[in-house]
């Protein structure tokens, strides 16, 4: 669609009523080449063939699923944790049918020895170059797939800066997106493990200890030390869930059937800020 509107309007520009047919026309082969080369790599035939997508979602789902494959693949094989994880992707975003054939078919374009992962990111920047949030979810995205087995291997964490340098996120920020996750996943460890302490009636020792620990790690959550006052806790809050705030990503690009992975988020989110708000 982009392709025949661009193209009657410069068309248009430059000869007139004559110049919008021709590149109208020139516009249609681009839409219809950029959708061929979609589905020569496994893409998403179901999600074009469905007009309330557009092609900026459809984009948008084929990179994450063939990044996740390409990342999955880092350490020379892919291991149950991971082929897991991305099926965990598609049942949160209730993919069925040929939708979820498209996301599979995508998820091992991205393993395959050829797949051409600097040119889909490339690309990806391109299409997305403005919406920061979306491109920060991402890489979130990205992060939580090689993180899955509760481990992060070196081949991936080089892969991810070059995924986080390719779409247009600096070494400083990755590293703090990265942390943020850490913490997100180890926050979620300390409070399971509380609760079981608390069950089995340990020492006050150790649940001040553990609860100490789940402080620093709810902060780290939102990307603050232990040094952040309320006034500052506040502050990264509001911050993080407006970058995280699912209708408006979905207005980015961002495909509605992910909605869940951004709801997903904003609930960590506010878990974090709700345990600061009782210390």
């Amino acid at each position: 669609m982009w392709g025949k509107l661009l193209g009657a309007g410069f068309g248009f520009l430059f000869g007139k009523w004559l110049g919008a047919i021709l590149g109208l026309y020139l516009g249609h082969l681009f839409d219809r080449g950029l959708k061929q080369d979609f589905n020569k790599a496994g893409g998403f035939q179901g999600f074009f063939d469905n007009s309330s997508v557009s092609e900026k979602q459809a984009l948008f789902s084929y990179t994450c699923f063939a990044v996740m494959g390409h990342i999955a693949k880092s350490n020379g094989r892919v291991n149950e944790q991971h082929i897991s994880a991305a099926s965990r992707f598609m049942d949160e975003m209730g993919l069925t049918g040929d939708a979820r054939r498209d996301a599979q078919n995508a998820f091992r374009s991205g393993k395959e020895a050829d797949f051409p992962f600097k040119s889909v990111l490339k690309d990806f920047r391109d299409r997305f170059s403005g919406r920061y949030d979306l491109i920060q979810l991402f890489l979130e995205i990205q992060i939580q797939m090689a993180f899955s087995d509760g481990e992060l291997s070196n081949k991936e964490r080089e892969l991810l800066k070059q995924v986080s340098k390719l779409i247009g996120i600096n070494s400083a920020h990755f590293t703090f997106i990265l942390k943020r996750y850490i913490a997100e996943f180890e926050f979620h460890r300390y409070q399971h493990t509380k609760q079981n302490q608390q069950q089995s009636h340990r020492s006050s020792s150790n649940t001040a200890q553990t609860s100490e620990l789940s402080r620093t790690k709810a902060l780290q959550v939102l990307g603050l030390d232990d040094s952040a006052d309320q006034k500052a806790i506040k502050k990264a809050y509001r911050k993080l869930m407006a970058q995280h705030h699912p209708d408006k990503l979905v207005s980015q690009g961002l495909p509605p059937e992910m909605m869940q992975l951004a709801k997903q988020k904003s609930q960590d989110i506010q878990s974090a800020y709700e345990y600061l708000k009782r210390k």
